[in-house]
């Protein structure tokens, strides 16, 4: 049985509902309040490189980074069926080394999750500041923290979406999925259910997330070293704090201090 990461269609399916055009004007607008000018993009854990296209519509060059072979294909071909350039490349967000820099670099969709550790994040951080150009900022967009902290969360698990005659229904995580109080991961229990022409498919899965606080973000970006973060949103919206009743996001923007290391040496 395969995962929802194994079906991008599905999984690009499910995370429809967001609005890739407003977040990518979002992420240039706080690039150009920063004076970073950006000519070449990075997208980290980018799955089916939603984003990724979005920069390159815009005339950026841009470089979409996972490593599930699947999901790069996929990423490959919807950027040819959009009549855009994206490189794709297969790697991982911890050790890749691309031999060159870029004035931004993005992970989007909580894909930082991912890492279990924090050796594992501090790794990833090395790597993303190793290929920073000077000047240039690194945006990291993580779940709310009170959607693992509180019996009040920012989003909901379940949502449905409609394109293009399909209709899904998805559910990310049942009521007994709980975190872990000493590793901070959840096993995440995950159903696709996807209606088209009268046919109809499931999807289950078990995700496995790793929770992250703001002070344990900030402990591994000091850990990491090369990075400084100037300012920490609840939204794609500059005017949502993190602390904001509306907030729904952890959306931190880091820089690059100085140089730093070449890519490949760090």
């Amino acid at each position: 049985m395969s995962g929802i990461y194994d079906d991008p269609w599905a999984y690009a399916l499910a995370c429809s509902f967001r609005d890739v055009a407003a977040e990518t004007d979002a992420i240039l607008r706080w690039c150009a309040a920063h004076g970073t000018a950006v000519r070449t993009v990075l997208e980290l854990a980018a799955g089916p490189g939603e984003h990724a296209r979005e920069f390159a519509r815009r005339g950026l060059a841009a470089t979409a980074l996972d490593l599930n072979p699947v999901m790069c294909a996929f990423a490959e071909r919807e950027a040819k069926a959009a009549g855009v350039a994206v490189e794709v490349v297969r790697d991982d967000m911890t050790r890749f080394d691309l031999g060159r820099r870029f004035d931004l670099i993005v992970t989007m969709l909580d894909s930082t999750s991912h890492l279990m550790t924090l050796d594992a994040f501090v790794a990833h951080l090395r790597r993303a500041a190793a290929h920073l150009a000077p000047g240039g900022l690194y945006v990291i967009e993580m779940s709310h923290p009170r959607d693992r902290l509180t019996d009040e969360p920012s989003v909901g698990t379940a949502w449905t979406v409609e394109a293009d005659g399909v209709r899904a229904s998805v559910r990310w995580g049942e009521p007994g999925d709980r975190l872990d109080p000493v590793t901070q991961i959840a096993d995440d229990h995950v159903t696709m259910t996807i209606t088209e022409g009268g046919a109809t498919r499931v999807i289950r899965d078990v995700v496995p997330y790793r929770f992250w606080t703001a002070t344990e973000l900030d402990a591994a970006v000091r850990l990491a070293g090369g990075l400084e973060a100037v300012v920490r949103l609840g939204d794609f919206d500059d005017a949502v704090p993190l602390d904001a009743p509306d907030a729904w996001r952890m959306i931190t923007v880091l820089r690059g201090q100085g140089a730093g290391a070449q890519p490949g040496i760090g």
